[in-house]
């Protein structure tokens, strides 16, 4: 009988011995279970072929010998130790009363008991020690339906690491109110207001058709159509179609590669193309709406205002009539767009169905025979002369074109992003755009077709619509002028004076005088330009309100906050309800929606070329469910687009482009802590990829030859004067890679990792960080050397800070920072050392208080086992912080006139050179004079000094003065000589003292020890390095930088103490930072072409 265990251990694991028995070892444990496993299958497959075994092995289930499992939708029929046989329960199982002792029922986070919605379960793994979780939607959700708990997937630590009974708490979803509000708590769930959701065509279809039929549809479709002819105007509809077509599949494209959020148009770019485009076209797009608002309130008030002449009404004149009806008209709309989306659904449907009956009683009108009165204003019915004549254009005025006439009609076509721009209020998004815009594309355009060939076949362009300019006969035409004679009127009189007020050509309501019944028409042209008016109205904001809530932009965060349960951009209107209004007090359409044209394609341009974009890239994460588009249609789609801008308004069009290029280079220049995955981040990748194989086929030559670093900075906070010296000669210019070596124990996470990487971008060092464990430093160092880099794109100059404390560390350190120099010989690379008179590491200890209660879950893990390691019950814990991302090195200090001190004393290529020259290329060094010291005797000083003059100018690295050293030779004081000898005198091997087996004993043992023989081989070596610091106190002191030539021994043969001394002794109470530099002796410069 297994024995009974508390509640808590129930709910973590099952009892897998009897008490007092020996915990088998874990080689034992696996052997146990492979055989239980065995048997436990045998037990099963028998039970399943036998139905009276199978109800003999479920038995009673409340037997005590049966544990229960944690989720009540699996009943255990027998156990086996660890293993049972469970069998799922029809329906849930019932909840215990109050009196039941049930114990503990939650299921184990994230493990197999986790339910899912509706009740049903996921299948529960073989082993209930586990944690592992099986797939879930909610792991994969950013945010979770309201009144729900969103669950929280064990993160590889906590599965790796978790001990046994520990349980982790799902994780309310931060974004969605009252997260915290159970399945088990059904009126606080219903509590929370469920937004209002729209389908595939109350949403979309009906919103784009109702924003296409606008005011163009109306007032001037006949108008184009006498003007470019029916021929032209079907070509202007059938162009406008294609692009709005194009345009339509690669939003669908769009929209269903992910969910879609609020936004709209500007939601699709910015996270297909990112901030940079996508900002840009959220401010003109949301412009463009507010523009289109008053372009559809102007056709309206228009319309009044010719109703209101026709009873002879005017309130002030024509022009202020349509002003002031515009903006008591846009109030209105104002009103009904603050009232909610439920409320200006509904308008829209109404709408809808208005001009649903309009265009009825149009097409019955084209029908009936014309009454003397309309005939009289050019209406015959449908004559097939009057179709001939109007099929070619008839050009009015010097400034009417085709594209003059495009530029006015292709705002009609716009209206395809209506149902796209409040994407945040559909039900679903990736059905719902799709197939709404392409079905209202097409109706929309089948419609603007039939308009147009219809007006044209039954009405003249020109027509006075006096009803005394009838002929006496028909066949008594005589001078009579126009296609009007055949039909017993005369119109020569206006149309020689060019006074006629009726016709296509002449009058903007012609659709209202075809109809049937008038009114009705006058009726559908509130409804259009209504319902376009009140569409863009609730899209500008809308879109805007996202825009704001990126933040890519300064000053316009307070138009993002929302209102009401549909988050409602209530300052967003009212800001659109401004720029409206500004626009109606233009009161003229023809020049108001040649103004929006260039907004509109240059959206469709750019939603175009994302969709281009993310196919060529070849993105894994671009998996469309929308597959009926072309990469090459949406190229068409962009570069008809922007030809079709700049043969419209090309100024306007320069004026759109250079908005975007401005944008465009301050969110560059701002870099916005967001991150899309857009297609532009993939792209980035493909070319660096690309580039970096092509880079491999390319030799190296020395005209390119860039310092390529590996910088070994620890964390690089810990060391930023050493990053920031990096940084100020490879920014821009050639790869630094910060290399951190941790020990086994110190695995740092990944969040390390990115903490390091937003220090160096704080900062504006442009570098890669890398990471690698090793059991020592050199160790490290030499592997980082080695798999650092890709392809050409490999180190070849290490980078390390000087080892300020080598006197006091531990020998075994020293040899191994001495050996990474030699290994990165050994390894073909140039050295530089760097060391400044305060130090280089400014790392501190500090004393931090963690409270576990604000701990993450997947953070709990670390947390307990941090404290449990801990001596001290308080929580508080020790950390290594570095510096501030805003502390300020010398390297990023100006520098002004000072010297900059170059001592190229060995020839190692020219590297001593090259970074020295790097450096003076930025701006806080530029100012720096730079000297080149070099070694010579005394006899041929000023030879020597001319030759490298000449080298330098050959070089064109603009160093003009070359001090020559001839006095580098002599022998050094006597207390600089005493200094040197009492560094040494800790490592030295004392051989007098000792016998010779323990000398060659201790040689092996100690090898950073120093001999008599090591100090009579390097005594000329070890004296110039004596002498050259007396020279550098004296010419150096008050420099900006001295770069030294770093000296190079034989590996193995000299001891690293005498080493490390040398270096002590050159840079020792040095103000200045100092650089030991050593080329790999291979041409860093040239002064060749070739």
């Amino acid at each position: 009988m297994a024995a009974r265990r508390s509640p808590t251990e129930q709910r973590s694991r099952v009892e897998t011995r009897s008490k007092g028995k020996e915990e088998p070892s874990a080689k034992s444990q696996i052997l146990m279970d492979q055989k239980k496993a065995t048997s436990l299958r045998t037990t099963t497959s028998t039970a399943r072929s036998c139905p009276a075994l199978r109800a003999a092995l479920e038995g009673p289930r409340d037997s005590p010998a049966c544990s229960t499992m944690d989720s009540p939708a699996y009943k255990t029929v027998v156990a086996l130790g660890r293993f049972k046989v469970r069998r799922l329960q029809t329906r849930p199982a019932k909840k215990p009363s109050r009196g039941e002792d049930s114990g503990p029922q939650p299921p184990a986070p994230g493990g197999s008991g986790q339910s899912e919605e509706g009740g049903s379960l996921s299948a529960p793994p073989d082993y209930e020690t586990t944690i592992d979780a099986s797939p879930c939607y909610e792991f994969y959700a950013h945010s979770v339906p309201p009144g729900r708990v969103r669950k929280s997937r064990p993160s590889l630590e906590v599965l790796r690491n978790a001990e046994n009974g520990e349980v982790f708490p799902e994780v309310p979803d931060p974004g969605v109110p009252n997260s915290k509000v159970t399945d088990d708590d059904p009126e606080a769930a219903a509590s929370v207001a469920e937004p209002v959701r729209f389908g595939w065509v109350t949403g979309v279809m009906i919103r784009c058709m109702l924003n296409i039929w606008g005011v163009i549809l109306y007032l001037r479709l006949p108008w184009i159509t006498a003007q470019a002819g029916i021929g032209l105007t079907w070509l202007i509809i059938l162009m406008s179609a294609l692009v709005t077509t194009v345009t339509g599949l690669s939003i669908s494209a769009i929209s269903t590669n992910g969910k879609v959020k609020a936004g709209g148009t500007y939601f699709l770019i910015s996270r297909s193309l990112g901030p940079e485009l996508g900002g840009s076209i959220g401010l003109l797009f949301s412009f463009a709406n507010a523009v289109a608002v008053a372009m559809h309130v102007v056709g309206f008030a228009e319309t009044v205002r010719d109703l209101l002449l026709e009873f002879d009404v005017v309130m002030t004149d024509p022009t202020n009539d349509i002003r002031i009806v515009g903006v008591i008209t846009v109030t209105v709309l104002m009103g009904i767009a603050v009232a909610g989306m439920e409320w200006e659904a509904k308008a829209q449907v109404v709408f809808f169905l208005v001009i649903m009956v309009s265009f009825i009683n149009y097409f019955v009108g084209t029908l009936l025979p014309g009454t003397e009165e309309k005939m009289s204003k050019g209406y015959f019915s449908y004559k097939g002369d009057i179709f001939m004549e109007n099929l070619g254009p008839d050009w009015r005025g010097e400034s009417s074109s085709f594209f003059t006439m495009f530029s006015i009609f292709f705002p009609s076509a716009t209206g395809i992003l209506a149902g796209a721009n409040i994407s945040g209020d559909l039900k679903d998004p990736a059905v719902a755009i799709p197939k709404g815009t392409l079905l209202a594309i097409f109706w929309t355009t089948l419609s603007y077709l039939a308009v147009s060939a219809t007006i044209g076949s039954c009405v003249l362009r020109d027509a006075s619509g006096s009803m005394n300019d009838t002929l006496g006969s028909l066949n008594a035409t005589g001078d009579c002028l126009g296609l009007g004679c055949h039909y017993g009127w005369n119109f020569s009189s206006c149309i020689q004076t060019g006074t006629c007020e009726h016709g296509m050509a002449n009058n903007y309501q012609t659709m209202s005088m075809v109809s049937g019944f008038s009114p009705l028409i006058t009726a559908g042209i509130f409804a259009a330009t209504l319902s376009s008016a009140l569409a863009c109205l609730v899209s500008a904001p809308k879109v805007f309100q996202c825009l704001c809530q990126d933040r890519l932009y300064p000053f316009i965060g307070f138009f993002a906050k929302g209102y009401g349960k549909n988050n409602e951009p209530l300052r967003g209107y009212a800001l659109t309800f401004v720029l409206a209004t500004a626009f109606i007090l233009i009161a003229e359409l023809n020049t108001i929606a040649p103004i929006i044209s260039n907004f509109f394609l240059c959206s469709y341009a750019l939603i175009n070329f994302s969709c281009f974009h993310a196919t060529i890239t070849n993105s894994p994460g671009w998996r469309p469910t929308f597959r009926y588009f072309s990469k090459w249609s949406a190229l068409f789609g962009a570069v008809i687009s922007v030809v079709i801008m700049f043969l419209l308004t090309w100024w306007a069009a320069l004026i759109v482009v250079g908005i975007i290029l401005v944008s465009v280079a301050y969110v560059s220049y701002k870099k916005p802590a967001v991150n899309w995955g857009s297609s532009v981040q993939a792209g980035t990748y493909n070319m660096a990829l690309s580039y970096s194989v092509n880079l491999t086929e390319v030799e190296d030559h020395v005209k390119n030859f860039r310092p390529q670093c590996l910088v070994l900075t620890g964390p690089p906070s810990f060391r930023p004067a050493l990053v920031d010296f990096v940084s100020a000669f490879t920014k821009g210019v050639s790869l630094m890679i910060c290399g951190n070596v941790v020990g086994p124990q110190d695995v740092p996470g990944v969040s390390d990792s990115d903490e390091h990487i937003k220090w160096l971008n704080a900062r504006k060092v442009r570098s890669f960080y890398t990471v690698i464990t090793a059991e020592d430093l050199c160790s490290g160092a030499r592997s980082l050397m080695q798999v650092s880099g890709l392809g050409r794109l490999k180190p070849n100059t290490v980078v390390l800070g000087y080892k300020q404390n080598w006197q006091t560390d531990s020998p075994q350190n020293l040899q191994r920072y001495v050996a990474i120099i030699h290994d990165a010989f050994d390894c073909r690379a140039g050295v530089c050392v760097l060391r400044m008179k305060e130090g280089i590491d400014v790392s501190r200890t500090v004393r931090a208080y963690v409270n576990p209660m604000f701990q993450d879950p997947e953070a709990a893990l670390q947390w307990d086992r941090q404290r449990r390691e801990s001596s001290a019950s308080t929580g508080s814990a020790v950390r290594v912080v570095g510096a501030e991302e805003h502390m300020e090195t010398l390297f990023q200090s100006n520098q002004k006139k000072k010297c900059l001190d170059v001592y190229w004393l060995f020839d190692d290529g020219g590297l001593t050179l090259l970074i020295p020259y790097l450096l003076t290329r930025r701006k806080r060094w530029s100012r720096c004079k730079v000297r080149v010291f070099i070694s010579s005797q005394l006899a041929n000083a000023e030879e020597q000094r001319e030759e490298i003059q000449l080298l330098l100018a050959k070089f064109r690295l603009g160093f003009n003065e070359v001090v020559v050293l001839p006095d580098i030779a002599w022998k050094p004081e006597e207390s600089s000589q005493k200094e040197f000898e009492d560094l040494l005198a800790p490592y030295r091997l004392n051989e007098g003292q000792r016998d010779p087996e323990a000398v060659e004993a201790l040689k092996k043992e100690a090898p950073w020890k120093v001999s008599d023989e090591d100090l009579q081989i390097y005594k000329k070596k070890s004296e110039q390095q004596i002498r050259l610091h007396e020279i550098l106190q004296e010419n150096s002191r008050n420099s900006a930088l001295v770069v030294m030539s770093l000296p190079v021994v034989r590996k193995g043969a000299c001891p690293s103490a005498l080493y490390m001394a040398w270096l002590e002794i050159l840079s020792r109470d040095l103000r200045p930072p100092i650089a030991f530099i050593r080329g790999n002796q291979q041409d860093a410069l040239t002064f060749y072409c070739q």
